[in-house]
């Protein structure tokens, strides 16, 4: 069986974990956790990177320290994950929503400017599949208006807009680091940021509103209850995971793109019959081959072709039921102006095979397999 994600492992996982423990430091913050923030600041240009214990939490520290309070409004596209919006919400604000560019399936930042009202407060761009949104528009918007910019970079680690790295643009970036990412530490994630002014509001957030992190350094005899926060720390052992990827970044990124162009030559083929769109990488983006993705004529072809290649032992998948069209997204938010592009496109959308223990063989199969389904006739 051909999956259709397996977590990466580069070899030194277990020996880190191993180090870990020796260390009798296993509870956050201890070496690895040091090295992963580290890695992240120099690798990627950004000031301050906390290491959290998913993606969604850095989102929801974003929201508090964005200060978003009952009743203001966020602006983002529903193709996205729940945890994109739940960040919000949890916060009590109402989520717009907007269409996306068809080709890229990221925010449409032309639409931006027609959604804000006075109740807008941020922006939250998505780049999905590691191919990054139109950032210059969006920050001029933001800037133009006094409003935040939260980029959801789940995907998008080591991916960059303009030779910037994706998560370092706005006032805040989110990572992931869950097991179907691109580097992992099983469920993780960053919260980056440039500004002073967030750091020790960041850290009390992070260590369940104490200022335990001051302790440590020694900036104080004590620490104590001083804020409000919630457990964002991930385990050490959770960091030494993920230090040993990091570390291997280069390996792991050439092996994903070899993969991520292998599909994209060998598909060709069918993209110039018609049968299917291939995703699209702007000029500005440089993107990680975080997936790979092909688009078919509707959702009964979908169904049709994955069926077909669950047949050939392959999993392919789709994703993202639109959220305004969930029952949460209809209680929390709303679609502001017309669904040209969300439902349908992410009806034709389905995600191939693509991770670090891959084949070249492998992938030759979903190829072949692509091409003998029967209603692609070359």
């Amino acid at each position: 069986m051909i999956d259709f994600n397996r977590p990466p492992y580069v070899g030194k996982e277990l020996e880190y974990i191993e180090e870990a423990v020796r260390e009798n430091k296993i509870c956050g913050d201890g070496a690895f956790t040091k090295k992963c923030s580290a890695w992240m600041e120099q690798e990627l240009h950004t000031k301050y990177s906390l290491l959290t214990t998913s993606c969604t939490h850095a989102l929801e520290m974003a929201s508090y320290l964005a200060d978003i309070q009952p009743g203001d409004e966020v602006i983002m596209p529903s193709y996205t994950f729940v945890s994109t919006a739940d960040a919000f919400v949890l916060r009590g604000a109402r989520i717009v929503f907007v269409d996306v560019h068809p080709e890229t399936m990221n925010i449409d930042e032309r639409l931006i400017e027609d959604a804000i009202t006075d109740k807008t407060r941020a922006i939250v761009p998505v780049h999905y599949a590691g191919v990054s949104c139109e950032m210059d528009t969006i920050l001029n918007i933001a800037e133009r208006y006094g409003l935040k910019v939260i980029e959801d970079a789940a995907q998008g680690v080591h991916a960059y807009y303009k030779g910037k790295a994706l998560g370092t643009l706005g006032d805040f970036g989110c990572f992931s680091f869950h097991e179907t990412k691109n580097y992992t530490m099983g469920e993780g994630g960053a919260l980056l940021f440039q500004e002073d002014k967030y750091l020790e509001k960041a850290e009390v957030l992070r260590e369940k509103g104490t200022d335990r992190s001051k302790f440590f350094r020694g900036q104080v005899d004590k620490y104590t209850w001083v804020d409000f926060g919630s457990s964002y720390l991930p385990s050490e052992l959770n960091a030494a995971y993920l230090c040993a990827q990091l570390e291997a970044c280069a390996e792991i990124d050439h092996k994903r793109m070899d993969i991520w162009n292998y599909y994209h030559d060998n598909l060709k083929p069918l993209a110039e019959a018609g049968y299917i769109v291939r995703p699209e990488v702007p000029e500005y983006a440089v993107h990680n081959a975080h997936m790979y993705y092909i688009k078919v004529k509707d959702l009964e072809t979908r169904t049709r072709l994955i069926a077909f290649l669950r047949e050939r032992q392959i999993c392919s998948v789709f994703h993202y039921i639109p959220l305004h069209s969930s029952k949460a997204g209809k209680k929390f938010g709303r679609f502001h102006g017309d669904d040209i592009y969300t439902t349908k496109e992410s009806e034709r959308l389905m995600r191939l095979p693509m991770y670090y223990s891959l084949t070249l063989e492998e992938a030759a199969y979903v190829v072949a397999s692509i091409r003998e389904f029967p209603d692609f006739r070359l």
